[in-house]
């Protein structure tokens, strides 16, 4: 089930993380159980394109031949999911690498363990940007200044990445005001004029784009060339007393990337089993890159705009956080 957590920003959901470090775990395998020769591991995704793979890797048995059998547990965003690992929710999570940056400075324990997902490098053709309805006067980044932008978590990796479109296309990035929502709602509020436009991806930029709204923005694009997005993490707890299960989840992950980049189709299969598009959609939407190593000059860019804008304080240890 969809956790609404409209109001709380990442940096609170964070905190929450840091206070839930000090309790003690009560077994080994905190977000996982074993049973009859194989471990089932409960891992926190967010219902959209960027974590295909693992669930594709779940049908294709790429985990269950490695004794893993995997819960996957939707939330809103990264931000949630954070605190979700690191208190033993969940044995892994998928995270944007912001939401996981700001956690690391902040002592909050997380390790990441393998790729997530990554910018497909193109403008105009990412699996991310923003939108706004067709009519709307706003015609590039720079417009967005002074207008309400719909993001799916506060201070974060989509706030960060459209205030460096709104830069670079010569926008004052301080004065966008962002709004917090779930990505399925965003169409909706754009609509209504809840909101002036939206960073959306897939598969709800698909769904936006059929509904005639338009792309100003490629924001991860703006940040740099193929953007490491989001990785997949674990509790450096959780890190320490698995070993051998975090290796394997590595290993399965990995594999599951590369199936899903070699097969698209088969991609677009497995979203109408976790997401809500049409079937009719589902050949219009442009899916991102899955590279199994992270890209970190992208991040050391990212985490330089997180400072900038006062997302993050300190710079993170990427040594640290990086598989």
């Amino acid at each position: 089930m969809r956790r609404p957590l409209v109001g709380l920003t990442a940096t609170a959901l964070v905190l929450s993380a840091a206070t839930a470090c000090g309790s003690s775990q009560s077994s080994d395998t905190s977000g996982a159980s074993e049973k009859g020769g194989s471990t089932t591991v409960k891992v926190g995704v967010i219902p959209i394109v960027d974590v295909a793979p693992i669930y594709l890797g779940k049908e294709k048995g790429f985990y269950s031949k490695r004794g893993i059998e995997l819960d996957l547990v939707t939330a809103q965003g990264g931000a949630a999911i954070v605190p979700g690992v690191v208190s033993g929710q969940f044995g892994f999570g998928f995270s944007n690498t912001t939401s996981l940056m700001i956690a690391q400075t902040k002592n909050v324990p997380v390790k990441g363990v393998a790729n997530g997902v990554a910018s497909t490098g193109k403008e105009g053709a990412d699996f991310g940007g923003v939108v706004v309805k067709k009519d709307s006067s706003i015609k590039d980044a720079a417009d967005l200044a002074g207008k309400k932008v719909a993001v799916n978590t506060l201070n974060n990796i989509g706030d960060t990445s459209v205030r460096e479109s709104v830069r670079k296309a010569g926008g004052d990035p301080k004065e966008v005001k962002f709004v917090e929502m779930a990505f399925d709602q965003m169409p909706a509020a754009l609509d209504n004029g809840q909101v002036d436009a939206a960073w959306v991806v897939e598969p709800v930029l698909a769904t936006a784009k059929a509904a005639g709204d338009r792309v100003v923005a490629s924001n991860f694009v703006d940040v740099a060339p193929d953007l490491t997005v989001a990785l997949y993490f674990t509790s450096t707890q959780f890190a320490q007393k698995n070993p051998d299960l975090v290796k394997e989840f590595k290993e399965a992950t990995d594999e599951s990337l590369a199936y899903a980049n070699s097969h698209p189709d088969e991609v677009r299969e497995i979203l109408s089993t976790y997401t809500k598009i049409p079937a009719a959609t589902l050949s219009a939407i442009t899916l991102p890159s899955w590279p199994t190593e992270p890209n970190r000059a992208s991040l050391e860019t990212l985490a330089e705009l997180g400072r900038t804008d006062g997302v993050l304080t300190t710079a993170p240890d990427l040594d640290k956080l990086l598989p």
